[in-house]
Order: structure tokens, then C-alpha cells, then sequence
């Protein structure tokens, strides 16, 4: 009896029908009805120089133009890469904060990049902000693994808070229905995406009686150019963050972005590493800095003042005050942002 087989999607055309019997040789298969809810982009060409066509998927030229426009490493990356220890490539056994941060930092940086926002009804501000409602505004995916596994989720599942939504993909719930929203093994995920990325590279240790695959620095110039940038923010009194690939000049929320991601490394107890160069009253002070942009940053509006502790940081207000007039249409986006900030606040008392 003839079949049918359909090629690959992402680089062939239709399907193409073959032929298993010899007595039924003069059967003609059927063809294969298109689904009209097939959303899988049809495969495009275009003319080389020699007159040859290339095939490509049109997907792939959507997400390099997504990458080209966000900075090489994500907020989850630069925490973890914070967090590792330079020669020996693995985070502290005793970190029980790192992994719900973890999570904080995928649906921040899925609000960062535009596809969730908090639920546009004036209702929800009669609930605190990390039991506000979130949802998808744009399905569109971002090229990163994890980001994409967590939006594809989000988009599929009844809408839930963000307090919600951090819980369930750190494991944190009780209920065998929704167990299987828990994001596996992050940690080790991100730091293979940072050996993708020539940031880390792997070897393999003897612990006792087993082997872990560990990931030493390969190119400290990136965790150096972090440790940099929280230092500028934690002990300078006027902060000016330069371009480079991990922040680009003409990324959006260039400085919310940084005070995001040192609040971040704050709540995952791995911001010490970044201060290791500073005296113990300098590191004291920057503790007592981001104490302050913890308070003022989880919460909404933004309880943006002029300067911290000792002057320090005096610009940051107005700076970040122009990053958020200059995306009004962001705000709920944004809102997003400072829920998750709200959590990273309670975070010992819910571990």
C-alpha cells in the first residue's frame, strides 16, 4: 500500500509520496492535506553569487536579528558566571539561594526582552506585586534555550502570578498536577550555553567516588568587565557604564539592566565575588548600596532618590527616570521587573 513521508520542514518542501508494493505500482498516493493551523514557516530561498539557491529558514534570520540587538550573555549567565569559582569551575555546594534566582532571572529577562508583561487590569492593584497575574504578549522566540522553554510554557498554561510562575519552575510546590513545570537541571545548562559562547570551557573532576563535569573561566575578560560593572555601581558616585558586547550602547535599560542584575547576584549570595578587591569597609558600604536599590527597585513605580549611602551612585535616579519615560508603552513590562525584585527580598525566608 503506498505512504507517505514528509520531508523535513526547516529545510525541504512538501512531502513526497513512495511505493512499497510491486503488484500496486499503478496506485497513486494520496497527497497529504496541509493543516490550515500549520504556523511552521514555509521554506525560502535566495540567489548566491554563483546562481545556486540556498534554502533557509526564515526563523533563523528572525533570531540572529533578535541576538544582534541584546547583549552577549543573559542575566542568568552573568550571575552563574559570577557565582563559579575562576579555576576550579563550580558554585559553592552551600548555595541553597542560586537556584530560585535563577528562575527570578528568566522571567526578568523574558520581561527585559518584551514577551510577558503583568496582566493589563486596573484590579490588580489591589494585590501585592509578586501576586499579580502575568501574561504573554509576544510568543515570538528569543533564540535562547531556556528563555524559550519557559515562554513556551507561559503560553500554553493558565495565566499565574509571578510569585507563581518562580515557584513552580524551581520545583516549589506540592501539587503533582503542576510538577512538570519544574526547569531541570538550569545551573549546568547555563554554564554549557557559556562554553557555547567561549566564556567557559569543561573538564572533568574526580570528586570521592564519582566524576562532575566542571567549568573553569576561559575568557576572563567577560567576568571581569561584570565585576567592573558592579563595582561602578556599588562604590562610584557618579555611575557611567561604557559600551562593550555584554552591554551594548543602544540596548534599552542599559543601567536598569545592571542594578536588575546586581540585585540578582545579591539575592543568589554570589555578589561577594565581585567585591573580593575591596577593603572590608569599602564592601560594607557597597552591601548597604545594594540593600538600598533592592528597597527602591521592588517596588512600583520605581522609588528612584538622587544619591545612597554617601552620595554614591547620585545620578542613578535621574538616568534610570529617562530609561523608563523613554519606553512609556514598557511600564507593564517593567512592572514585571520590580515583582521579581520583590521576591528576591524575601528570598531566605522562603527557602
Amino acid at each position: 500500500m503506498a505512504t507517505t513521508t514528509s520531508g523535513l520542514t526547516r529545510r525541504r518542501g512538501g512531502g513526497a509520496a513512495t511505493n512499497n508494493g510491486d503488484d500496486e505500482s499503478t496506485r497513486v498516493a494520496s497527497p497529504v492535506p496541509k493543516r490550515n493551523d500549520d504556523r511552521t514557516p514555509e521554506t525560502s530561498y535566495e540567489n548566491s553569487a554563483n546562481g545556486h539557491k540556498i534554502a533557509y529558514d526564515p526563523r533563523d534570520i528572525s533570531e540572529n536579528a533578535e541576538r544582534s540587538k541584546q547583549p552577549k550573555l543573559t542575566l542568568m549567565e552573568e550571575v552563574i558566571l559570577m557565582g563559579l569559582k575562576d579555576k576550579q569551575g563550580y558554585l559553592s555546594f552551600w548555595n541553597d539561594n542560586i537556584s530560585y534566582a535563577l528562575r527570578g532571572c528568566i522571567v526578568i529577562e523574558l520581561a527585559f526582552r518584551g514577551r510577558i508583561s503583568m496582566q493589563n487590569d486596573s484590579s490588580r492593584r489591589r494585590f501585592p506585586l509578586a501576586d499579580r497575574v502575568i501574561e504573554v504578549v509576544d510568543s515570538k522566540l528569543t533564540g535562547e534555550v531556556l528563555l524559550d522553554e519557559a515562554l513556551k510554557m507561559m503560553n500554553t498554561s493558565e495565566k499565574m502570578s509571578v510569585n507563581s510562575w518562580i515557584d513552580l519552575m524551581s520545583g516549589e510546590t506540592w501539587n503533582l498536577m503542576k510538577i512538570g513545570y519544574q526547569l531541570k537541571q538550569v545551573r549546568e545548562r547555563l554554564c554549557k550555553g557559556l562554553v557555547d559562547k567561549g566564556i567557559l570551557r569543561t573538564e572533568k573532576k574526580n570528586f570521592l567516588l564519582f566524576d562532575m563535569a566542571t567549568h573553569p573561566v576561559a575568557d576572563g575578560g567577560a567576568k571581569e568587565e561584570i565585576r567592573r560593572r558592579v563595582r561602578t555601581v556599588l562604590t562610584s558616585r557618579t555611575v557611567v557604564l561604557g559600551a562593550s558586547q555584554f552591554l551594548p550602547e543602544e540596548l534599552e535599560f542599559r543601567y536598569l539592566r545592571t542594578i536588575v542584575m546586581v540585585c540578582a547576584a545579591y539575592a543568589a549570595n554570589v555578589l561577594e565575588n565581585a567585591l573580593t578587591t575591596l577593603g572590608h569597609e569599602a564592601r560594607e558600604r557597597a552591601f548597604a548600596q545594594v540593600d538600598e536599590l533592592l528597597a527602591e527597585y521592588s517596588q512600583w513605580p520605581f522609588a528612584r532618590r538622587a544619591g545612597g549611602s554617601g552620595g554614591v551612585g547620585a545620578n542613578l535616579g535621574q538616568v534610570i527616570n529617562d530609561e523608563v519615560n523613554n519606553a512609556k508603552d514598557r511600564e507593564l513590562q517593567l512592572e514585571v521587573v520590580a515583582a521579581c525584585l520583590s521576591v528576591f527580598t524575601r528570598l531566605d525566608s522562603l527557602l
